[in-house]
């Protein structure tokens, strides 16, 4: 029987990384777990300050994959996410290994571990849709969409190009709404094991600001405008990201430093809450409280629910 598939999720600044390194090694190390990252911004190379990467040393040997795969010109794609993932652990498992999915995008996590199937991609009509856009505006492209799929035009952004436009597609692709329905909490896998991180609200308030001021103090700025360079503010998702749309408007004036780590703090407390929203209803997962001083406890916890669970498979 191959491993079981373990999930460490919960939200931003809560402790998962540190966990999923000590939980890695209580496990064997890295002879006998691998790590698969489930955070949309960290498949880009380059962002690291502002997306709180986990860095080389603090990996302590424990490879780790969808980290660093798409260049900043590139669209993120869960679809495309949820192929290469569950490409790793497939060779993961067929390695003897235990992967180990670790991250707080709430769809992501749902792409690799739940039945969630996407619409595919059709470069000709995308390309129609796009000259169309550029040429007459959004505007028809919106009465069409309003017209064949009336739903997705009353939920999806519209001021958005590239939802309008992906909506449009799905719809002439498939003659289906582009309203994805998500059958959550279906696994995918035979065996998963779902573990996730809480903490104590104020605690988690306070790491996330501190997380925020220290983004800045650490160089957040200097690498941000490395990525213009790189073409961070043309990209479709990497410029929106938290931080560094905060960094952009400090490298162009429009607000100091100081309003910027408050408003990285801002976003990040608002993400965290949708992050608890996404994964609270999600009857799989076995909770465990965390906090900094008390990593021992919550390595200690994790692993019970582990041995627990493979026991009963």
């Amino acid at each position: 029987m191959s491993s079981p598939v373990i999930a460490l999720v919960g939200p931003t600044a809560s402790g998962k990384t540190a966990l999923s390194i000590r939980l890695a090694y209580a496990l064997g190390g890295p002879e006998k777990v691998e790590i698969i990252s489930a955070d949309a911004m960290q498949l880009y190379r380059g962002m690291d300050i502002g997306t709180a990467k986990i860095t080389r040393e603090e990996r302590q040997g424990i490879k780790h994959h969808q980290l660093d795969v798409l260049e900043i010109s590139q669209a993120a794609s869960v679809a495309a996410y949820q192929e290469h993932a569950r490409e790793n652990i497939a060779q993961i498992q067929q390695r003897g290994k235990i992967p180990l999915v670790v991250g707080g995008s709430g769809l992501y996590v749902s792409a690799l571990l739940d039945e969630l199937q996407f619409p595919g991609t059709d470069p000709e009509i995308r390309a129609e849709l796009e000259s169309i856009a550029e040429t007459r505006g959004l505007e028809p492209l919106i009465a069409e969409l309003t017209e064949k799929d009336p739903v997705s035009a009353q939920t999806i952004n519209l001021a958005n190009p590239r939802r309008v436009i992906r909506a449009l597609e799905v719809v002439r692709l498939t003659g289906k709404s582009y309203t994805p329905v998500f059958p959550r909490h279906t696994s995918h896998y035979q065996h998963t094991i779902h573990l996730g991180v809480r903490r104590e609200r104020a605690q988690l308030d306070q790491a996330i600001a501190e997380r925020a001021r220290n983004m800045f103090d650490d160089g957040l700025v200097e690498e941000t405008l490395v990525l213009i360079d790189h073409g961070l503010r043309e990209s479709p998702t990497a410029s929106k990201a938290t931080g560094y749309a905060q960094a952009i408007d400090v490298v162009d004036k429009k607000i100091s430093i100081e309003q910027a780590a408050e408003e990285v703090a801002f976003f990040t407390r608002r993400l965290a809450k949708k992050q608890r929203t996404w994964f609270r209803p999600d009857p799989r997962i076995n909770w465990i409280d965390i906090s900094p001083e008390h990593l021992d406890r919550a390595t200690h916890e994790a692993v019970s629910l582990i041995e627990n669970a493979r026991a009963g498979l």
